[in-house]
């Protein structure tokens, strides 16, 4: 069965842009790069709520998974905005003269955590370096754990790869294992019968934005009011998927993911508001999806600094703030 499912909002969608009296909806595909979950939720629920149709989007919302590459498919122009993983992507991008950019950010911190097990002198930060192993797969080898070893000590010759199994964390009390905030903590609770210590990097200052949305500069320059309606529209659902009514979003999320339960979805939305994943920082005045020059420099220059990629990009042309920092939707924060 395709992982590339349409949900949009159909007929309700059309009646809503008919109301405001607007033209035919334009269609606009977005996928993201994974199953549905909640952490997808702002998107699903502005589809669900009308705001895409509102300023005369009909988006589709495509998934991602284990055998979808996402990415080659907006440069193929298959589909119009791609869910990107973090600022990294797009540094790549560049480098290989690759004309897309990241237009908002949704996540103010990239969820990725490392977790250990309590009482096990393991409970702050810097405890963490002198862990027996750190469980950690071949991408974090590669990014975050090159930053943790250069800024924090960490001794990347204990690493050994992560599975997407907790079970090896749980049998080793003296581990320390990847995860992301609204999901491994959460499996290990339930396999493991304790609540892991939860350490959220980009509070120790691995600062890259996260589920960016990326469209490629053409789709920016011959249509950018289907960009600033799609990021304010987006923006608007998160809000409304946080502080309001997200039933049926959620709904949705699990039509496309039968897998996902109730539990963990609410999970992963308390999660998400706790750690501030969404709504923190630059976005109490900017509005979500905000992002900086400053800040953007800020985790090139760590990831420079830790050898994870070459000094010497033009990261200007990895993102524009054309259509972010305005403000939209903090009217709908309850």
């Amino acid at each position: 069965m395709s992982v590339f499912l349409k949900v949009s909002a159909g007929a309700a969608a059309v009646l809503v842009a008919a109301s405001l009296g607007a033209a035919a909806a334009e269609k606009v595909t977005f996928m993201t790069n994974w199953l549905a979950q909640a952490e997808h939720g702002g998107y699903y629920q502005a589809v669900a709520d009308g705001t895409y149709a509102a300023c005369g989007l009909d988006v589709t919302i495509a998934q991602g998974g284990p055998q979808v590459s996402g990415r080659p498919l907006l440069l193929a122009g298959k589909i119009d905005f791609y869910m990107g993983g973090n600022l990294l992507q797009a540094f790549d991008a560049v480098q290989q003269n690759i004309p897309l950019r990241i237009v908002a950010a949704s996540f103010q911190k990239e969820p990725q955590v490392v977790m250990s097990q309590p009482g096990q002198g393991l409970d702050k930060w810097e405890d963490l370096p002198k862990a027996e192993q750190y469980i950690i797969g071949d991408e974090g080898a590669q990014s975050f754990l090159l930053w943790m070893a250069t800024d924090h000590g960490f001794d990347v010759s204990k690493r050994v790869p992560y599975t997407f199994n907790p079970a090896p964390f749980i049998a080793n009390p003296k581990s320390i294992q990847q995860g992301y905030v609204t999901s491994e903590p959460f499996a290990v609770e339930k396999e493991g019968g304790f609540k892991p210590n939860v350490f959220l990097l980009a509070d120790y200052g691995f600062d890259t934005y996260a589920t960016t949305i990326e469209a490629m500069q053409k789709t920016i320059d011959e249509r950018p009011q289907v960009v600033q309606c799609f990021v304010d529209g987006s923006a608007k659902g998160w809000y409304n998927y946080l502080y309001g009514d997200n039933k049926a979003a959620n709904e949705m999320i699990k039509k496309d993911n039968p897998d996902i339960t109730d539990e963990q979805i609410g999970f992963s939305i308390e999660q998400m508001k706790k750690y501030g994943i969404v709504d923190s920082g630059d976005t109490e005045k900017l509005g979500i999806g905000a992002m900086t020059d400053e800040r953007v420099k800020s985790f090139y220059d760590k990831m420079v600094k830790a050898k994870v990629i070459p000094d010497g990009i033009d990261i200007t042309k990895a993102y524009t703030l054309d259509f972010v920092n305005k403000g939209v939707g903090i009217d709908l924060k309850k």
